[in-house]
C-alpha cells in the first residue's frame, strides 16, 4: 500500500511540472512571434483548472495574466464583455477545460468574437489550431509549431516563422 501511496504522491508533484512544458513553447512562440504581446488572457474554470493555471502563470514570466472564470457556457457571454473591456493582447485555451477548452463550442465563440476585434488566440494543441489558434505548439501538436494564417490575419497579427498551416 505505501508504494502505491508514493507512486500517487509523485504523481501529484509531478504534474505541476510536466504541465509547465505545455505552456513553456506556446509563450516563447508568442514572444517572437507577437513581441508587443505582454497581456494575456485564459477564460476558463478557474476551480477546475488550477493546475493548468498554476503551470500557465508560471510560464508566462514577464507577462501579464487575466484570469476570467467562467462555470458553464451561459458565462461566456460576460467573459466576451470583460475581455472587450480589459483588452489582453492574447487569448490562451487551456486544453483541458471543460466549459472553454479545445474543441468546445465556448472555445470557438471565443475566438471568434476576439479575432473580430483584433485579439488573437493560442493553443497547445492541433484541435485549438483548426479551430482558430492563430498559433499552436506544445504536446497536442506532438512539439510542432503550427498556425492558422487566415484567423491570424483577421487578428491582425503575424504567422509564426516556421509554423505549419493548418
Amino acid at each position: 500500500m505505501s508504494k502505491l501511496r508514493t507512486a500517487f504522491i509523485f504523481l501529484a508533484l509531478a504534474t505541476p511540472a510536466l504541465l509547465a512544458g505545455d505552456y513553456d513553447a506556446m509563450f516563447s512562440a508568442m514572444k517572437k512571434s507577437w513581441p508587443t504581446c505582454e497581456t494575456v488572457a485564459v477564460v476558463c474554470d478557474a476551480n477546475g483548472s488550477k493546475a493548468a493555471l498554476s503551470a500557465l502563470t508560471g510560464a508566462a514570466s514577464g507577462m501579464k495574466v487575466i484570469v476570467v472564470d467562467v462555470k458553464g457556457p451561459q458565462d461566456m457571454g460576460k467573459a466576451i464583455g470583460t475581455l472587450t473591456n480589459r483588452k489582453p493582447d492574447a487569448i490562451v485555451l487551456v486544453a483541458g477545460d471543460h466549459v472553454a477548452g479545445d474543441g468546445s463550442s465556448a472555445a470557438s465563440f471565443l475566438i471568434q468574437r476576439m479575432a473580430g476585434i483584433k485579439i488573437p488566440t493560442a493553443a497547445t494543441t492541433e484541435a485549438g489550431v483548426k479551430q482558430g489558434a492563430a498559433l499552436g505548439i506544445g504536446p497536442g501538436t506532438g512539439g510542432k509549431l503550427m498556425s492558422n494564417a487566415k484567423v491570424a490575419a483577421v487578428a491582425g497579427v503575424a504567422v509564426p516563422a516556421g509554423a505549419t498551416a493548418i
